[in-house]
């Protein structure tokens, strides 16, 4: 997969130095990945949650903090929408 905004990540990184290394982690995953459907997905990350629009919610260092993305199948690309803490996440609204 073809990672887009990762400056976004690169942001959170640097204001959350606590999951750093899990989202170093998660970005070496996905570059490996292949994804053609949400089940390929939710085969390798059990928790993850389904939007509609093909936006994709992960649950970072135990679901303190919320990673979403809009996944574009057909093209192999995924674009980082949004970094923060699950508090900052129920505050938001991703459609």
């Amino acid at each position: 997969m073809i990672i887009n905004n990762i400056k976004i990540i690169e942001d959170a990184k640097l204001k959350y130095a606590d999951i750093r290394e899990q989202l170093n982690l998660w970005c070496n995953e996905v570059k490996l990945s292949k994804w053609n459907t949400p089940a390929d997905i939710k085969n390798r990350y059990k928790t993850v949650s389904f939007l509609k629009d093909n936006i994709v919610i992960f649950n970072i260092k135990g679901n303190n903090y919320r990673l979403v993305i809009k996944v574009v199948y057909q093209q192999q690309i995924v674009i980082i929408k949004w970094v923060g803490t699950h508090q900052e996440y129920d505050e938001k609204k991703f459609e």
